[in-house]
Order: C-alpha cells, then sequence, then structure tokens
C-alpha cells in the first residue's frame, strides 16, 4: 500500500476537509482519506501510487492549492495485546 502526504492551503474548516476528502475518493481508487484544516495535510491511503497530476488538477479545481505530494510505502499497523 502506498501513503501519499499532500500540504494544501485553503482548507478553513471541517467543511473544507470533507469537500477534499470526497473530491479524491471520487475520483480515485482509495482505501481511506484524512485531511485536517489545521495542518493543511491530507494524507491518502491507497493500493497503487496515485498520478500526482491528476490529484493536484481534482484539488484545484476545487479553488485550493497544493503545495506538495510525497509518497512512501505505508504498512497497516497492527494492534495485538500478544506480541
Amino acid at each position: 500500500m502506498i501513503k501519499t502526504t499532500l500540504k494544501i492551503e485553503g482548507m478553513m474548516c471541517g467543511h473544507c476537509e470533507a469537500h477534499v476528502n470526497e473530491a479524491i475518493s471520487g475520483s480515485f481508487d482509495v482505501k481511506k482519506v484524512t485531511s485536517s484544516h489545521e495542518s493543511g495535510i491530507t494524507e491518502v491511503i491507497s493500493e497503487h501510487p496515485l498520478d500526482e497530476e491528476r490529484i493536484r488538477a481534482v484539488i484545484e479545481e476545487d479553488g485550493y492549492k497544493v503545495l506538495s505530494i510525497e509518497s512512501e510505502q505505508y504498512e497497516k499497523k497492527v494492534f495485538s495485546l500478544f506480541r
């Protein structure tokens, strides 16, 4: 899995976070999307790398500005009492 972290300018509230999350999940096959207007960060978990030009276009057409995009391998953390 891949974790893509986007630094986004222009999110001001929870409604903005939801708007960005819906734009991404509606345009890409993703497992999870979370945004924080306070930090200006959106994290996307997906099976495959996202097309950076396309994700930038999807977000910017809604009036937000993508400042940076970083991707890295993601390993789901498993909680266990028996480690």
